[in-house]
């Protein structure tokens, strides 16, 4: 038996139902593949503020940094909009990823045969489609100093006295082991690295240009690197989207093109995430692992929440935690087999129609396809 201790944060709206499908998961894999899970489960976001008054307590936080994985669903909602920010839902994920130094999100884009159609583009586009973003979590602009609004003081110039201020900031140190993550990635897929900034313009590109060459050059140089402006990449990712492999990117890039990337598939409902930080004592890296949706709280309780995403967030977890790529893939290919045969909830039913099923059989048929694997 392999022992795992995992940390399960359901959340807000459909975070509890989904997870309840993702612990089905779990169960089986317990029964069937001799893992052994130490699950243990607390309050992050809304339900932790209406329980203790602040949206993270310090004892789930100190838990977080102790197991091997954390598992969350999704914070937040509109009872929570007028709080005061530094108690939002929200703030409480971000602490997580702060304190837990998760520098390195993971936001793969892949397109289930069976969805094809549900892009925008076209699916001899899309079909097959197997992107890997790696974006810097911890840096860049959403956290230089100096940021703030400010009286511009007597500034003739600026009619209405204001100043908005955000600092774009990366070090060295930062680049390299955001650029090193997503090398090592590329080695376990298809050996290209596609680094993404705005060199042309800002020294903050400039500097992350040179610095993921240097890791390239003395680090990875089997693996293939390319270089391009984000914009471009943009263009890019919507006209010939199956050149890509891994892009590796900063903060603000990563979380645009992460997007833009994720309704290249079809489907928001369906997307994972990964947040790794450094290895701790047992080798294994800090991490966070969650779906790439809200909290959709006007469909909460009503069964209609599609638990996929959730689903393959612990197939990665698989993956990058727990070193169980064998069950991670079968996982994945249980998914994909529901999707082909028709099975859809509510966020896929589609003009070509298909097996309407709820959150709890969606989470059913994957389980009884994982069994045939």
């Amino acid at each position: 038996m392999s022992d795992y201790s995992l940390l399960i944060l359901p959340g807000d709206g459909i975070g509890p139902e989904v997870m309840t499908e993702v612990r089905k998961v779990i169960d089986w894999m317990q029964s069937h593949r001799g893992m052994r899970f130490d699950l243990s489960e607390g309050l992050v976001g809304g339900c932790s503020y209406d329980a203790h008054g602040t949206p993270l307590t310090d004892e789930t936080m100190a838990k977080a940094q102790q197991v091997d994985a954390v598992l969350l669903g999704a914070v937040g909602g509109p009872k929570y909009d007028n709080l005061d920010f530094s108690v939002k839902p929200e703030r409480g994920l971000l602490r997580l990823r702060k304190e837990m130094d998760l520098y390195a999100n993971l936001r793969p884009a892949q397109c289930f045969d069976a969805l094809a159609d549900f892009s925008s583009l076209k699916r001899d586009i899309v079909a097959g489609l197997d992107i890997l973003i790696v974006r810097e979590l911890t840096s860049g602009v959403y956290f230089g100093e100096p940021r703030g609004i400010h009286d511009d003081g007597n500034n003739p110039e600026n009619e209405g006295g204001r100043v908005g201020i955000n600092t774009q900031r990366y070090t060295s140190g930062e680049i390299r082991r955001v650029a090193r993550s997503a090398f090592e990635l590329a080695r376990k897929r298809g050996n290209r690295v596609c680094s993404m900034e705005k060199a042309n313009v800002m020294e903050s590109g400039i500097l992350w240009r040179e610095e993921v060459q240097w890791v390239h050059d003395n680090e990875y140089p089997d693996v293939e690197l390319s270089h391009m402006y984000a914009d471009a990449g943009a263009m890019q990712l919507t006209r010939k989207p199956g050149q890509f492999d891994v892009i590796v990117t900063d903060n603000l890039f990563g979380d645009l093109l992460s997007d833009l990337a994720a309704m290249l598939t079809g489907s928001l409902g369906m997307l994972p995430s990964a947040s790794l930080g450094a290895p701790m004592e047992n080798g294994r890296p800090k991490a966070l692992y969650e779906p790439v949706h809200g909290s959709a709280p006007d469909i909460a309780g009503e069964g209609k929440a599609n638990p996929i995403a959730c689903i393959l967030s612990f197939a990665m977890a698989l993956r990058y935690s727990f070193g169980e790529g064998q069950a991670s893939d079968d996982l994945e290919a249980a998914v994909e087999k529901v999707l082909a045969d028709g099975v859809r909830t509510a966020d896929l039913m589609g003009p070509e129609g298909g097996k309407p099923v709820s959150t709890s059989e969606m989470g059913d048929r994957i389980v009884a396809a994982l069994a045939e694997i």
